[in-house]
């Protein structure tokens, strides 16, 4: 695979089939990755898991990955340590990332006692620049920009061998876009920042958080724990609604231990 970009570190191409889209409930049934190096090596990877729960038959449906085919794979755990290995290093980029994946992924290593830094990586999704360009699907995306039917639709390593083709087409067909990971990356911010679930209630740095939404919005989080800590305490019991990074954040407002 030839990308037409210079990379400064490795980047990875992925994909994910799932029980369902409730990130908090749903779990990834296939992975699919292919890593790009600066030096130009290419590795893929396909892994299938275990998701411990059934999964729905509209969901089969659309992916064919069915209860028996995953009855003997390894749960995402087993797999857990290796895969953040193989990607710690990495930017990530794929078809709908920022609104799917990515966030399917962090939640599942979540899961299993491990988190995936996200904040210090570049972002690149072929779906945003699809979208601001040519708004579509990834198999119009294929038809448009690589003038051939999407025959592998909803299979995971097929999926992201169409986006990794869809993004060199992109960038020799619109020239006017970065033509850099760092620029891509931008890029796609501006059109769909990825936003933890801090992001969702916070801004600024830890020591200086300050809600965005709420009664309480546009005031510091420290001065609310010292005010108003009822306020804090009644998020708290809505703590399965809430992202777990939010959930200890507040508790170390309050000087809760968190767990």
């Amino acid at each position: 695979m030839h990308l037409p970009l210079e990379l400064d570190r490795p980047l990875v191409f992925f994909d994910l089939e799932t029980t369902g889209l409730d990130v908090k409930n749903d779990c990834i049934v296939e992975l699919a990755l292919i890593k790009v190096t600066p030096q130009g090596d290419v590795i893929e990877r396909v892994r299938r898991f275990n998701p411990g729960v059934p999964i729905p038959a509209e969901v089969t449906a659309i992916h064919g990955i069915t209860d028996q085919d995953v009855a003997n794979e390894p749960t995402f755990c087993l797999r857990a340590k290796s895969l953040a290995a193989l990607i710690e290093d990495a930017d990530l980029a794929g078809f709908n990332i920022r609104g799917f994946d990515l966030h399917m992924l962090v939640a599942e290593f979540k899961r299993c006692g491990i988190n995936l830094e996200v904040r210090n990586r570049r972002l690149i999704d072929m779906q945003n620049i699809f979208h601001r360009e040519e708004p579509r699907d990834l198999s119009a995306a294929a038809q448009f920009y690589l003038g051939r039917t999407h025959e592998e639709a909803h299979q995971a390593l097929g999926d992201i061998r169409t986006t990794a083709a869809v993004l060199s087409a992109q960038l020799e067909r619109y020239p006017h876009i970065p033509q850099d990971v760092e620029g891509l990356h931008n890029y796609c911010d501006e059109i769909r920042p990825f936003r933890t679930g801090i992001d969702l209630w916070f801004s600024g740095p830890p020591e200086e958080r300050v809600f965005i939404k709420g009664k309480n919005k546009g005031r510091k989080l420290s001065e609310i724990a010292q005010t108003s800590p009822d306020y804090l305490l009644w998020m708290l019991r809505d703590i399965d609604d809430l992202d777990e990074e939010v959930v200890a954040v507040l508790k170390q407002a309050l000087d809760m231990p968190v767990q």
